[in-house]
């Protein structure tokens, strides 16, 4: 007897056990994840880094070698065409100004002596005194005579010049921005000019330069805008206009970029040189469309309830009258049709919980949302962008049950049913 009232016993916990497991599991919640169609305009964009610059930047080196004497222009100056913002000390200039001033006056002496010269002994050769080859020596003297003079005028000229250059001058109107040497420092220009100054031209025009991926450069083209933003004013979004898409490539760890060049209108001078710009250049636009998030258009239901759902839309699609398949489409806003072509599938859930597929075709993304269109789409209409079923089964609920997520896979070919 006890042995059979053990037995009884077990198989009465058993059945409980299992009523409890088989109820909790019944209990099962789907809780949705939802987001609405929106209505408005969407954008297609190529995103770039690049940097901002002055339109035009001028180096301002040296030709001669010296010591800074004076500096006339400081950072963040502006200065004009031909203002001297610096001089270099003059005395070995003037110097060798003044020796190559004496050297002309020697020649023109010598030019005097055999000139005189060769007028004596051209009488006297034509009264046949001299013979040819002493008037021959006598004429080349003085042809020597004349080239020295010229040779000497020449050197004076260059060494003029050469002390003009130890008046540095802006050869621009701009700003100073950048100032690399010191009132006693030693500048030399024996291979190539030091950089003294960095002037950038008109500030209130700049330029982007933005690396563009080879993938992408086939849709930038001139004269479309772009939108940028930089992290000094990380609210504030700026526009552009691209004006030159360079043919010259750059390779950077195996990735092939190309520069794209925008121009930038800076009236307020908020935009500074150096600056890293983040670029999104506008590709297409569709105006007024129905768009949805991503997410949505990724959102694919188990098998089971997938299967139900093409049945049940199946069954309206042959109880659907013909005359409805002309009706307009809901949304079909300017801009909505145009790229509209790739097929996808959208869900949602009816009052009774059971899932409602909408088929759509896609447009343009912006990244993160898709302009859709669809017969049975509309603003704010709520789809399901993901899903999450949880195991509520009472108190006696074990406590290993976890949440297990559904519903989120890869995006794939549209579903059977689509149009």
């Amino acid at each position: 007897m006890k042995k059979l009232l053990i037995m009884v016993s077990i198989g009465i916990v058993g059945a409980t056990v299992f009523g409890v497991i088989r109820n909790g599991r019944s209990e099962d919640t789907v809780n949705y994840r939802l987001v609405a169609v929106e209505q408005g305009d969407l954008a297609a964009v190529v995103s770039a880094t690049g940097t901002l610059d002055a339109v035009t930047t001028v180096q301002v080196g040296t030709q001669v070698s010296g010591i800074i004497d004076e500096v006339y222009a400081d950072y963040n100056d502006t200065v004009k065409a031909g203002q001297v913002i610096a001089r270099i000390d003059t005395t070995l200039l003037a110097n060798a100004v003044a020796a190559a001033d004496a050297q002309l006056a020697r020649s023109h002496a010598e030019l005097r002596q055999a000139l005189r010269e060769y007028e004596r002994f051209d009488s006297l050769h034509t009264e046949h005194v001299v013979s040819d080859s002493e008037y021959s020596t006598i004429q080349y003297n003085l042809d020597v005579a004349r080239a020295s003079v010229q040779s000497a005028d020449v050197d004076l000229t260059r060494a003029r010049q050469t002390l003009k250059y130890a008046t540095i001058t802006s050869p621009i109107d701009g700003t100073v921005v950048s100032r690399s040497m010191e009132v006693g420092q030693t500048v030399q220009a024996s291979f190539s000019a030091p950089e003294l100054f960095l002037i950038a031209g008109d500030l209130t025009r700049m330029q982007i330069l933005a690396a563009v991926d080879e993938s992408d450069i086939g849709q930038i083209v001139e004269g479309q805008t772009a939108r940028f933003t930089v992290q000094a004013y990380p609210d504030d979004v700026f526009e552009g206009t691209v004006r030159q898409v360079r043919l010259q490539s750059a390779t950077e760890d195996n990735v092939v970029n190309y520069t794209a060049v925008v121009n930038v209108v800076n009236a307020d001078g908020r935009l500074l040189p150096g600056m890293t710009a983040t670029v999104d250049f506008i590709v297409d636009t569709a105006a007024d469309a129905l768009y949805v998030s991503n997410a949505a258009l990724r959102y694919t239901p188990d098998t089971e309830a997938m299967t139900a759902a093409m049945e049940r839309m199946r069954s309206q699609r042959e109880a659907r009258s013909d005359s409805t398949s002309s009706a307009p489409r809901p949304g079909a806003g300017p801009g909505a049709a145009r790229g509209a072509g790739s097929r996808g599938m959208l869900w949602t859930a009816d009052s009774g919980g059971q899932l409602v597929p909408i088929p759509v075709r896609t447009g343009i993304s912006d990244g993160s949302n898709t302009v859709v269109l669809g017969r049975e789409l509309e603003a704010g209409q709520l789809v399901i962008a993901g899903v999450s079923r949880s195991a509520t089964t009472s108190s006696q609920s074990s406590p290993f049950q976890q949440q297990q997520q559904t519903g989120q896979r890869p995006p794939g070919p549209p579903a059977a049913g689509g149009f």
